[in-house]
């Protein structure tokens, strides 16, 4: 998995923009951030709910990690390299549901 998938696959889904954030690359629904990738391109920042973040983390502790803010941890850090895509697009698809409005995410009907 590399960035370039992270981009083809956060830019595929409806509303989605891809803009800089500080020294870090985003990728935004109504303005709202659901991914950024560190200036390596080593790991994706992917912002899904705690449920979602606490199955990854159980299920894939090789290459998903807790993202910590301020102390508090805010989504999951990715090892691109060592990610399994089918994974790393279901995390994209669910941050991109919590940060989309409900009717966006109503009319996309991608499941």
């Amino acid at each position: 998995m590399d960035l370039n998938a992270v981009r083809a696959l956060a830019i595929s889904l409806p509303g989605v923009t891809e803009e800089p954030h500080f020294n870090y690359l985003s990728f935004r629904v109504s303005g709202k951030i659901f991914v950024t990738v560190p200036p390596d391109e080593l790991h994706a920042h992917v912002f899904v709910s705690e449920e979602h973040r606490e199955q990854a983390l159980a299920m894939h502790p090789e290459f998903v990690e807790k993202l910590l803010w301020g102390g508090k941890v805010v989504g999951l850090r990715v090892a691109l390299a060592g990610a399994e895509p089918l994974v790393v697009a279901e995390l994209v698809r669910q941050a991109w549901r919590n940060k989309a409005p409900r009717r966006v995410v109503a009319a996309w009907g991608g499941g």
